[in-house]
């Protein structure tokens, strides 16, 4: 059964989930299958997968210091938080918090202070599955993760991360390429004061007063950024279940250019592209694949314009021949010249 963004009866913590009618989910997880079939993997502090709103909704993780699987460990509330924005799928009669796709599954990594585990945590969540990751963190990094991002990314890997929270330059991971770095708005659909910016900012979605999960079936209210990057994950996966054969770069393509634009006419260095739109990103119209047979050849290879040039000049075997002939002229004339000089 597909979960809906609509509960069967009032619940407290579900209504306050106000973003769920601006962002039209109930619509967007029909169209997206719930997000069923996609593993995000949520680099964190932990998932207490044993929270109500989270049963079903994990698969095993990893704690990269011990090398050993994790699925219900949280040295901290915002992992749970994070994964219940993702993929919570409520409980009982529509009570609880609900998900942006809350049929995908989590998978917890941590720790996430210290980037080379980071790194490492990625690798391993590549290795076994996940097909987004969420990255709701700020931490100074050096080039280990932005190889990580990058690997990941080449092996079909949507990589999502905050922008960061205090107003200003955008920090690693969202500052590294092959990231799509989330901002934060409030219901005024206006970024937040508290949102960086930067050209490294892709996106914004709703980020101020999000209700959110905490261990041991409490809930909280909150602001910033990484709930927006894990509202995005959200629609990162509806989108990867709607479309199993679409490759990441086509899945960050279809966020960007259709998000609303806000702000300045076209892109700017606090709304990025624009605000996420989720139903656009899973109904416009995909690009038809090229058939042309420049589409498949070697990128260093000659442009077929060059090529065609070459039909108006000299055949190259007659530019053999001719250069034959003129050796064999001169060769001769220069013989004769030596046996009148003998004689």
């Amino acid at each position: 059964m597909l979960l809906t963004g609509v509960p069967a009866r009032a619940d407290t913590w579900r209504d306050r989930q106000w973003y769920l009618g601006p962002m039209r989910l109930e619509r967007a997880q029909q169209l997206g299958r719930g997000g069923a079939g996609v593993i995000v993997a949520v680099i964190d502090t932990g998932v207490d997968s044993g929270h109500r709103d989270l049963r079903g909704a994990t698969v095993p993780g990893w704690v990269v210091t011990r090398e050993e699987p994790t699925n219900n460990v949280d040295t901290g509330p915002h992992g749970t938080g994070m994964a219940a924005l993702i993929a919570g799928r409520g409980h009982g009669d529509g009570a609880g918090l609900l998900g942006v796709a809350p049929r995908s599954k989590v998978m917890p990594i941590r720790p996430v202070n210290d980037d080379l585990l980071i790194s490492n945590g990625i690798r391993w969540a590549v290795d076994h599955g996940a097909k987004v990751v969420n990255m709701s963190f700020h931490l100074a990094s050096d080039q280990v993760l932005a190889d990580a991002i990058a690997e990941a990314y080449a092996n079909d890997v949507v990589l999502v991360a905050s922008a960061g929270n205090g107003g200003g330059a955008v920090g690693e991971p969202g500052a590294f390429p092959h990231v799509v770095t989330v901002g934060s708005v409030g219901r005024d659909n206006r970024v937040a004061s508290f949102s960086n910016r930067g050209p490294q900012v892709d996106l914004v979605t709703y980020g101020v007063g999000i209700p959110v999960a905490r261990p041991g079936n409490r809930y909280d209210v909150t602001n910033g950024t990484s709930v927006s990057t894990a509202l995005v994950s959200g629609a990162v996966a509806l989108v990867r279940a709607r479309y199993p054969d679409m490759k990441a770069p086509e899945v960050v393509d279809r966020l960007l250019s259709t998000a609303v634009d806000r702000g300045p006419k076209g892109r700017d260095d606090r709304y990025g592209a624009g605000q996420l739109d989720v139903i656009a990103a899973l109904t416009a119209p995909r690009a038809a694949p090229s058939t042309s047979p420049a589409s498949t050849r070697d990128p260093v290879a000659a442009p077929a314009v060059a090529r065609s040039t070459q039909d108006d000049r000299m055949p190259p075997w007659l530019i053999v021949t001719v250069g034959v002939l003129m050796l064999t002229v001169g060769l001769s004339v220069l013989m004769v010249l030596r046996a009148r000089r003998s004689s």
